[in-house]
Protein backbone atom coordinates (compact mmCIF):
# COMPACT_ATOMS: atom_id res chain seq x y z
CA UNK A 1 0.00 0.00 0.00
CA UNK A 2 3.11 2.51 0.96
CA UNK A 3 4.71 1.65 -2.77
CA UNK A 4 1.23 1.97 -4.23
CA UNK A 5 0.65 5.57 -2.23
CA UNK A 6 4.09 6.53 -3.25
CA UNK A 7 3.77 5.93 -6.87
CA UNK A 8 0.15 7.90 -7.16
CA UNK A 9 1.91 10.67 -5.60
CA UNK A 10 4.65 10.07 -7.74
CA UNK A 11 2.26 10.39 -10.90
CA UNK A 12 0.12 13.44 -9.04
CA UNK A 13 3.63 15.54 -9.24
CA UNK A 14 3.75 14.21 -12.85
CA UNK A 15 0.96 15.41 -14.04
CA UNK A 16 0.59 18.73 -12.24
CA UNK A 17 4.17 19.34 -13.77
CA UNK A 18 2.64 18.79 -17.42
CA UNK A 19 -0.43 20.88 -16.80
CA UNK A 20 2.54 23.68 -15.36
CA UNK A 21 4.26 23.27 -18.41
CA UNK A 22 1.12 24.03 -20.39
CA UNK A 23 -0.13 26.62 -18.56
CA UNK A 24 -2.35 29.27 -21.10
CA UNK A 25 -0.60 32.37 -22.82
CA UNK A 26 -2.98 34.77 -22.02
CA UNK A 27 -3.08 38.04 -24.66
CA UNK A 28 -5.58 40.94 -23.28
CA UNK A 29 -6.89 42.47 -26.49
CA UNK A 30 -8.40 45.54 -26.57
CA UNK A 31 -10.28 47.29 -29.32
CA UNK A 32 -12.69 49.84 -30.38
CA UNK A 33 -15.12 47.52 -32.04
CA UNK A 34 -18.04 50.25 -31.66
CA UNK A 35 -18.02 54.30 -31.62
CA UNK A 36 -16.13 56.55 -34.01
CA UNK A 37 -13.33 54.58 -34.14
CA UNK A 38 -14.97 50.95 -35.40
CA UNK A 39 -13.55 51.09 -39.22
CA UNK A 40 -10.24 50.74 -37.27
CA UNK A 41 -11.17 48.47 -34.38
CA UNK A 42 -13.45 45.84 -36.05
CA UNK A 43 -10.38 44.71 -38.59
CA UNK A 44 -7.83 44.89 -35.91
CA UNK A 45 -10.06 42.16 -34.23
CA UNK A 46 -10.08 39.89 -37.68
CA UNK A 47 -6.44 40.40 -37.91
CA UNK A 48 -5.56 38.68 -34.64
CA UNK A 49 -8.39 35.92 -34.49
CA UNK A 50 -7.00 35.00 -38.47
CA UNK A 51 -3.63 34.74 -36.96
CA UNK A 52 -4.40 32.75 -33.45
CA UNK A 53 -6.66 30.38 -35.85
CA UNK A 54 -3.74 30.14 -38.02
CA UNK A 55 -1.09 29.16 -35.19
CA UNK A 56 -3.26 28.76 -32.18
CA UNK A 57 -0.28 27.31 -29.92
CA UNK A 58 3.12 29.18 -29.16
CA UNK A 59 6.02 27.02 -28.18
CA UNK A 60 3.42 24.28 -26.91
CA UNK A 61 1.19 26.11 -24.88
CA UNK A 62 -2.24 27.06 -25.62
CA UNK A 63 -3.11 30.92 -26.64
CA UNK A 64 -6.36 32.19 -24.60
CA UNK A 65 -7.60 35.66 -26.10
CA UNK A 66 -9.95 37.78 -23.76
CA UNK A 67 -11.31 40.41 -26.43
CA UNK A 68 -12.92 43.57 -24.51
CA UNK A 69 -14.29 46.76 -26.69
CA UNK A 70 -13.44 50.09 -25.48
CA UNK A 71 -16.62 51.70 -27.27
CA UNK A 72 -13.76 54.46 -28.45
CA UNK A 73 -13.48 55.71 -25.34
CA UNK A 74 -9.85 56.32 -23.92
CA UNK A 75 -11.06 56.49 -20.05
CA UNK A 76 -12.90 52.84 -21.30
CA UNK A 77 -9.43 51.19 -22.56
CA UNK A 78 -7.40 52.19 -19.60
CA UNK A 79 -10.14 50.63 -17.32
CA UNK A 80 -10.13 47.34 -19.73
CA UNK A 81 -6.41 47.47 -19.25
CA UNK A 82 -6.25 47.25 -15.47
CA UNK A 83 -9.23 44.66 -15.89
CA UNK A 84 -7.53 42.58 -17.96
CA UNK A 85 -3.93 42.56 -16.11
CA UNK A 86 -5.48 42.58 -12.22
CA UNK A 87 -8.77 39.67 -13.29
CA UNK A 88 -7.53 37.83 -15.95
CA UNK A 89 -3.81 37.34 -15.48
CA UNK A 90 -3.06 38.37 -18.75
CA UNK A 91 0.35 38.24 -20.16
CA UNK A 92 0.42 40.22 -22.75
CA UNK A 93 -1.89 43.12 -23.57
CA UNK A 94 -2.32 43.97 -27.43
CA UNK A 95 -4.41 47.04 -28.21
CA UNK A 96 -6.31 49.73 -28.84
CA UNK A 97 -7.43 51.52 -32.13
CA UNK A 98 -7.16 55.08 -31.26
CA UNK A 99 -3.92 56.79 -30.22
CA UNK A 100 -5.99 58.40 -26.76
CA UNK A 101 -6.99 54.61 -26.16
CA UNK A 102 -3.68 53.42 -26.74
CA UNK A 103 -1.62 55.91 -24.81
CA UNK A 104 -4.43 55.35 -21.54
CA UNK A 105 -3.11 51.32 -21.84
CA UNK A 106 0.55 52.17 -22.25
CA UNK A 107 0.08 53.96 -19.25
CA UNK A 108 -1.61 50.76 -17.28
CA UNK A 109 0.65 48.52 -18.52
CA UNK A 110 3.69 50.82 -17.53
CA UNK A 111 2.08 50.54 -13.95
CA UNK A 112 1.12 47.12 -13.61
CA UNK A 113 4.43 45.83 -15.24
CA UNK A 114 2.69 43.89 -18.46
CA UNK A 115 4.25 44.45 -22.00
CA UNK A 116 2.02 46.01 -24.16
CA UNK A 117 2.13 45.68 -28.66
CA UNK A 118 0.40 48.78 -29.38
CA UNK A 119 -0.97 48.26 -33.43
CA UNK A 120 -1.77 52.15 -33.53
CA UNK A 121 1.25 54.53 -33.34
CA UNK A 122 1.64 55.84 -30.09
CA UNK A 123 5.11 57.86 -28.87
CA UNK A 124 5.53 57.50 -24.93
CA UNK A 125 8.99 58.95 -24.38
CA UNK A 126 11.24 57.45 -21.34
CA UNK A 127 10.41 55.15 -18.78
CA UNK A 128 6.82 56.06 -19.23
CA UNK A 129 6.90 54.12 -22.35
CA UNK A 130 9.47 51.06 -21.13
CA UNK A 131 6.29 48.25 -21.47
CA UNK A 132 5.05 49.44 -24.81
CA UNK A 133 5.93 48.72 -28.46
CA UNK A 134 4.37 49.61 -31.42
CA UNK A 135 3.98 47.84 -35.07
CA UNK A 136 2.33 50.37 -36.59
CA UNK A 137 4.65 52.30 -38.32
CA UNK A 138 6.08 55.73 -36.72
CA UNK A 139 4.20 58.76 -38.31
CA UNK A 140 7.19 61.05 -38.78
CA UNK A 141 8.33 58.06 -40.95
CA UNK A 142 4.96 57.70 -43.18
CA UNK A 143 4.27 61.91 -43.17
CA UNK A 144 7.58 61.95 -44.92
CA UNK A 145 7.22 59.50 -47.48
CA UNK A 146 4.72 61.72 -48.17
CA UNK A 147 5.78 65.12 -47.90
CA UNK A 148 8.71 63.56 -50.29
CA UNK A 149 5.61 62.59 -52.94
CA UNK A 150 4.28 66.11 -52.56
CA UNK A 151 7.95 67.49 -53.36
CA UNK A 152 7.98 65.28 -56.50
CA UNK A 153 4.80 66.77 -57.50
CA UNK A 154 6.33 70.25 -57.53
CA UNK A 155 4.01 70.98 -53.83
CA UNK A 156 5.00 74.11 -52.85
CA UNK A 157 2.41 75.31 -50.51
CA UNK A 158 -0.05 72.37 -48.03
CA UNK A 159 -2.91 73.23 -46.14
CA UNK A 160 -3.34 71.01 -43.15
CA UNK A 161 -6.81 69.71 -41.81
CA UNK A 162 -7.10 66.88 -38.83
CA UNK A 163 -8.54 65.53 -35.58
CA UNK A 164 -8.26 67.64 -32.34
CA UNK A 165 -6.98 64.91 -30.76
CA UNK A 166 -3.62 63.73 -30.32
CA UNK A 167 -3.56 61.48 -33.42
CA UNK A 168 -4.42 65.40 -34.75
CA UNK A 169 -1.09 66.55 -33.42
CA UNK A 170 0.81 63.84 -33.93
CA UNK A 171 -0.08 64.26 -38.01
CA UNK A 172 0.26 68.12 -37.47
CA UNK A 173 3.70 68.16 -36.05
CA UNK A 174 5.36 65.05 -38.81
CA UNK A 175 4.02 67.08 -41.22
CA UNK A 176 5.52 70.25 -40.44
CA UNK A 177 9.15 68.85 -39.64
CA UNK A 178 9.38 67.30 -42.87
CA UNK A 179 7.44 70.07 -45.36
CA UNK A 180 10.32 72.45 -43.83
CA UNK A 181 12.91 70.19 -44.69
CA UNK A 182 11.43 70.34 -47.73
CA UNK A 183 10.92 73.83 -48.62
CA UNK A 184 7.19 73.13 -48.35
CA UNK A 185 5.16 75.94 -46.57
CA UNK A 186 2.28 74.70 -44.34
CA UNK A 187 -0.83 77.44 -44.81
CA UNK A 188 -3.43 76.36 -42.94
CA UNK A 189 -3.71 74.02 -39.36
CA UNK A 190 -7.64 73.20 -39.20
CA UNK A 191 -9.42 70.50 -36.47
CA UNK A 192 -12.06 69.03 -36.14
CA UNK A 193 -13.93 66.13 -33.64
CA UNK A 194 -13.92 62.52 -34.40
CA UNK A 195 -17.59 62.91 -34.25
CA UNK A 196 -18.10 65.91 -35.93
CA UNK A 197 -20.93 65.51 -39.08
CA UNK A 198 -19.22 68.59 -40.65
CA UNK A 199 -16.19 70.36 -41.75
CA UNK A 200 -17.42 73.22 -43.98
CA UNK A 201 -16.04 75.92 -41.88
CA UNK A 202 -12.10 74.90 -41.74
CA UNK A 203 -12.67 73.60 -45.02
CA UNK A 204 -13.75 77.64 -46.47
CA UNK A 205 -10.61 78.69 -44.80
CA UNK A 206 -8.42 76.14 -46.49
CA UNK A 207 -9.78 77.12 -50.25
CA UNK A 208 -9.10 80.16 -49.23
CA UNK A 209 -5.51 80.06 -48.69
CA UNK A 210 -5.49 78.59 -52.44
CA UNK A 211 -2.53 75.81 -50.87
CA UNK A 212 -1.29 73.63 -54.26
CA UNK A 213 -2.32 70.55 -51.69
CA UNK A 214 -4.44 69.34 -48.74
CA UNK A 215 -3.00 66.34 -46.20
CA UNK A 216 -5.17 65.07 -43.70
CA UNK A 217 -3.92 64.19 -40.36
CA UNK A 218 -7.15 61.78 -39.25
CA UNK A 219 -8.09 58.10 -39.76
CA UNK A 220 -11.15 55.92 -40.08
CA UNK A 221 -14.10 56.63 -41.70
CA UNK A 222 -14.41 60.17 -40.35
CA UNK A 223 -11.42 60.80 -42.35
CA UNK A 224 -13.37 61.24 -45.37
CA UNK A 225 -15.54 64.63 -44.24
CA UNK A 226 -12.23 66.41 -45.15
CA UNK A 227 -12.23 65.38 -48.67
CA UNK A 228 -16.16 65.40 -49.06
CA UNK A 229 -16.50 69.29 -48.15
CA UNK A 230 -13.32 69.30 -50.56
CA UNK A 231 -15.22 67.98 -53.65
CA UNK A 232 -18.06 70.16 -52.67
CA UNK A 233 -16.44 73.34 -52.92
CA UNK A 234 -14.47 72.19 -56.47
CA UNK A 235 -11.19 72.11 -54.65
CA UNK A 236 -8.47 71.46 -57.71
CA UNK A 237 -5.41 70.68 -55.67
CA UNK A 238 -3.50 67.33 -54.96
CA UNK A 239 -4.97 65.23 -51.62
CA UNK A 240 -2.80 63.48 -49.50
CA UNK A 241 -3.68 61.67 -45.82
CA UNK A 242 -2.57 59.35 -43.24
CA UNK A 243 -2.40 55.55 -43.06
CA UNK A 244 -4.98 55.13 -41.04
CA UNK A 245 -7.35 55.74 -44.05
CA UNK A 246 -7.17 52.21 -45.71
CA UNK A 247 -10.44 50.85 -45.03
CA UNK A 248 -13.51 49.36 -46.82
CA UNK A 249 -16.20 52.04 -44.96
CA UNK A 250 -13.58 54.79 -45.72
CA UNK A 251 -13.59 54.44 -49.43
CA UNK A 252 -17.35 53.37 -49.43
CA UNK A 253 -18.25 56.67 -47.70
CA UNK A 254 -15.76 59.00 -49.65
CA UNK A 255 -16.70 57.95 -53.26
CA UNK A 256 -15.36 60.15 -56.26
CA UNK A 257 -14.21 62.28 -53.71
CA UNK A 258 -11.15 60.75 -52.87
CA UNK A 259 -10.56 59.90 -56.29
CA UNK A 260 -6.78 60.69 -56.82
CA UNK A 261 -5.76 60.57 -52.55
CA UNK A 262 -2.06 59.78 -52.05
CA UNK A 263 -1.12 58.33 -48.65
CA UNK A 264 1.18 56.21 -47.29
CA UNK A 265 0.84 52.37 -46.62
CA UNK A 266 2.59 49.40 -45.38
CA UNK A 267 3.48 46.42 -48.34
CA UNK A 268 0.88 44.56 -47.30
CA UNK A 269 -1.51 46.46 -49.15
CA UNK A 270 0.02 45.87 -52.69
CA UNK A 271 1.82 42.17 -51.98
CA UNK A 272 0.90 41.11 -55.15
CA UNK A 273 3.17 43.93 -56.79
CA UNK A 274 5.70 43.06 -54.93
CA UNK A 275 9.44 41.60 -56.59
CA UNK A 276 10.08 38.12 -55.30
CA UNK A 277 12.81 38.76 -53.70
CA UNK A 278 11.07 41.11 -50.84
CA UNK A 279 10.53 38.93 -47.95
CA UNK A 280 8.06 40.72 -46.72
CA UNK A 281 6.09 39.43 -50.02
CA UNK A 282 5.62 36.11 -48.19
CA UNK A 283 4.53 36.70 -45.31
CA UNK A 284 1.75 39.39 -46.22
CA UNK A 285 0.82 36.52 -48.70
CA UNK A 286 0.41 34.55 -46.10
CA UNK A 287 -2.13 37.03 -43.95
CA UNK A 288 -4.16 37.40 -47.14
CA UNK A 289 -4.93 33.64 -47.03
CA UNK A 290 -5.04 33.00 -43.16
CA UNK A 291 -7.37 36.30 -42.96
CA UNK A 292 -9.23 34.59 -46.20
CA UNK A 293 -9.58 31.18 -43.89
CA UNK A 294 -10.42 32.35 -40.84
CA UNK A 295 -13.01 35.41 -42.33
CA UNK A 296 -14.26 33.82 -45.81
CA UNK A 297 -13.11 37.11 -47.47
CA UNK A 298 -10.12 39.10 -48.66
CA UNK A 299 -8.64 41.80 -46.80
CA UNK A 300 -9.80 45.41 -48.08
CA UNK A 301 -8.00 47.21 -45.15
CA UNK A 302 -4.44 48.02 -43.91
CA UNK A 303 -5.51 47.05 -40.04
CA UNK A 304 -6.03 43.51 -40.02
CA UNK A 305 -2.55 43.30 -40.54
CA UNK A 306 -1.10 45.48 -37.68
CA UNK A 307 -2.46 42.75 -35.26
CA UNK A 308 -1.35 39.81 -37.14
CA UNK A 309 2.07 41.19 -36.77
CA UNK A 310 1.62 42.12 -33.33
CA UNK A 311 0.77 38.27 -32.93
CA UNK A 312 3.81 37.03 -34.72
CA UNK A 313 5.58 39.72 -32.75
CA UNK A 314 4.34 37.72 -29.88
CA UNK A 315 5.01 34.91 -31.00
CA UNK A 316 8.51 35.03 -31.63
CA UNK A 317 9.51 36.81 -28.25
CA UNK A 318 7.30 34.14 -26.44
CA UNK A 319 8.96 31.10 -28.07
CA UNK A 320 12.65 32.75 -26.62
CA UNK A 321 10.72 33.60 -22.96
CA UNK A 322 11.18 31.06 -20.48
CA UNK A 323 9.23 30.93 -17.42
CA UNK A 324 5.87 30.24 -15.92
CA UNK A 325 2.52 32.59 -18.26
CA UNK A 326 0.90 34.08 -15.69
CA UNK A 327 3.69 35.43 -13.39
CA UNK A 328 5.14 38.89 -12.83
CA UNK A 329 8.49 37.70 -13.76
CA UNK A 330 6.75 35.78 -17.41
CA UNK A 331 5.24 39.20 -18.24
CA UNK A 332 9.20 40.63 -17.45
CA UNK A 333 11.36 38.02 -19.21
CA UNK A 334 8.24 38.54 -22.27
CA UNK A 335 8.96 42.10 -22.48
CA UNK A 336 12.71 41.84 -22.52
CA UNK A 337 11.99 39.29 -25.60
CA UNK A 338 10.31 41.78 -27.47
CA UNK A 339 12.10 44.71 -27.36
CA UNK A 340 15.13 42.13 -28.13
CA UNK A 341 13.62 41.84 -31.43
CA UNK A 342 15.70 41.70 -34.36
CA UNK A 343 14.43 41.65 -38.33
CA UNK A 344 11.78 39.86 -37.67
CA UNK A 345 9.77 40.02 -41.11
CA UNK A 346 6.25 41.01 -40.72
CA UNK A 347 3.45 42.17 -43.50
CA UNK A 348 4.04 45.55 -42.73
CA UNK A 349 7.65 46.41 -42.43
CA UNK A 350 10.60 44.27 -40.99
CA UNK A 351 10.75 44.82 -37.26
CA UNK A 352 13.66 45.90 -34.99
CA UNK A 353 13.50 47.19 -31.63
CA UNK A 354 15.84 49.45 -29.47
CA UNK A 355 15.52 50.56 -26.14
CA UNK A 356 15.22 54.68 -27.42
CA UNK A 357 13.22 53.68 -30.19
CA UNK A 358 9.97 51.19 -29.64
CA UNK A 359 9.12 51.73 -33.39
CA UNK A 360 10.26 48.23 -35.11
CA UNK A 361 9.89 49.70 -38.44
CA UNK A 362 11.94 51.87 -40.91
CA UNK A 363 11.75 53.02 -44.64
CA UNK A 364 11.54 49.28 -45.72
CA UNK A 365 7.50 49.12 -44.35
CA UNK A 366 6.46 52.65 -46.65
CA UNK A 367 5.20 52.40 -49.93
CA UNK A 368 2.90 55.35 -51.32
CA UNK A 369 -0.43 54.18 -52.65
CA UNK A 370 -3.34 56.36 -55.13
CA UNK A 371 -7.05 55.86 -55.24
CA UNK A 372 -8.65 55.12 -58.25
CA UNK A 373 -12.07 54.19 -58.53
CA UNK A 374 -12.29 52.37 -55.28
CA UNK A 375 -8.88 50.62 -55.43
CA UNK A 376 -5.36 51.18 -53.78
CA UNK A 377 -2.80 51.12 -56.50
CA UNK A 378 0.61 51.19 -55.55
CA UNK A 379 2.73 54.31 -56.53
CA UNK A 380 6.45 53.58 -58.56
Amino acid sequence: MKKISRLGLALLAAFTAVGAAAADLKIGFISSLSGPVAALGVPYEKGIRAAIAERPEIGGRKVQLIVLDDASDPTTAGRNARKLVTEDKVDVLIGTSGVPGAMAIASVARELNTPLISPTPVTIPGADGAWTVTVSQPFPLMVAGVVERMQKSGVKTVAFIGFSDALGDLAYDSLVKSATTAGIKVVANERYARSDSSVAGQILKIVAARPDAVFAGNSGTPGALPYLALAERGYKGKIYGTHGLINADFVRVGGTAIDGLQVPSGPVLVADQLPESNPIKKVAMGFRAAYHKANGAVPTDAFSSYTYDAYLLLADAASRTKGEPGTPQYRTALRDAIVGTKELVGTHGIYTFKPDDRYGSDQRGVVIVQMNKGQWKLVP
